[in-house]
């Protein structure tokens, strides 16, 4: 694998995460549950990783979708919004690094899912803690949000090596080295 991002692959990491943000500005679905934002991370940041196929490029299709939601003001908590993107995206790349060729890509995808929920219901768990919220309540909103998001994550995971292998059967994705 190469080192570095080549014009293609920083424009696709762009394109990942620019049409998450907008995505998820566009459908602010107030389902009830928490954690359904997972879906569209999950799924984005694991497309970028299957097509360009660096460690690296999920945190760099995370922190980027992060600063165009800050500009153009997605979502609530200011610079904290770069965390909330930026933070999964970096323990999937983080775990990446750990377990990569070890799993079939269906179980690298489930395992990285559930890697990324963790360190999204992660980051709630401290900011509740930070505001003053007990230490049971916060974990059982941490434990409520880790499962909700959790399924939400895995369902996007499950639908990767489809997508990845109608790309790759209809020649849009480069051949790669084995």
């Amino acid at each position: 694998m190469k080192s570095q991002f080549d014009l293609q692959d920083a424009l696709f990491i762009g394109f990942c995460a620019t049409l998450l943000v907008v995505l998820k500005s566009m459908l602010r679905l107030k389902l009830g549950l928490s954690g359904h934002s997972m879906f569209l991370m999950t799924f984005f940041y694991l497309i970028c990783y299957g097509v360009v196929n660096r460690v690296g490029a999920m945190t760099a299709c995370g922190l980027l979708a992060g600063l165009v939601a800050m500009m153009l003001s997605v979502g609530k908590g200011g610079p904290m919004i770069l965390l909330k993107f930026g933070l999964p995206a970096m323990a999937m790349d983080l775990a990446l690094l750990f377990m990569a060729g070890a799993f079939s890509l269906r179980w690298q995808s489930i395992v990285l899912a559930i890697i990324g929920c963790l360190a999204w219901s992660g980051k709630g768990l401290i900011s509740n803690l930070l505001v003053g919220m007990s230490g049971q309540v916060a974990l059982a909103e941490f434990g409520l949000s880790f499962i909700q998001g959790g399924m939400f994550a895995v369902a996007a995971a499950l639908l990767i090596p489809t997508v990845l292998s109608r790309l790759h059967a209809h020649d849009l994705l480069p051949k790669r080295p084995e």
